[in-house]
């Protein structure tokens, strides 16, 4: 479990450094031949994409502090310490004709990895229920 969490914690920053690197970038080039409904949407989406990077650090962060013995099991099963957002994160990306092809990678790489932890997430519940 402790390669797991490390190769998904690697792949999770790696994402997000690119996603950084993306929206500094997007900054300079706000996609001008896009209508200015289309350039909201695609504010919004990233909105969305960085939603999904931070709630998989910070549910990363604080697994990786349990198992180094920082953080006990019962404060990470805390709701505050959770993954959350799920009403803005589970939602499929609706990007507008146009918008670029690395944003929709990025977006769609984003879920993906979202819902990989949502699923981790969802096991904390069974294994707390096992718990006598």
């Amino acid at each position: 479990m402790v390669t797991y969490l490390d190769s998904t914690y690697q792949e999770a920053l790696s994402l997000t450094r690119e996603a950084r690197d993306y929206m500094a970038d997007r900054a300079r080039n706000r996609h001008p031949w896009l209508r200015p409904e289309d350039r909201l949407q695609i504010c919004c989406e990233s909105m969305r994409l960085t939603t999904r990077l931070t709630q998989v650090m910070a549910w990363l962060m604080m697994q990786r502090a349990v198992l180094s013995g920082e953080v006990s099991m019962e404060e990470a099963l805390n709701p505050e310490n959770r993954l959350s957002g799920q009403m803005v994160c589970e939602t499929s990306d609706q990007l507008p004709d146009g918008a670029d092809p690395l944003m929709a990678d990025l977006m769609g790489r984003s879920h993906l990895i979202y819902m990989r932890i949502l699923r981790l997430d969802s096991q904390l519940d069974r294994a707390k229920k096992k718990v006598p």
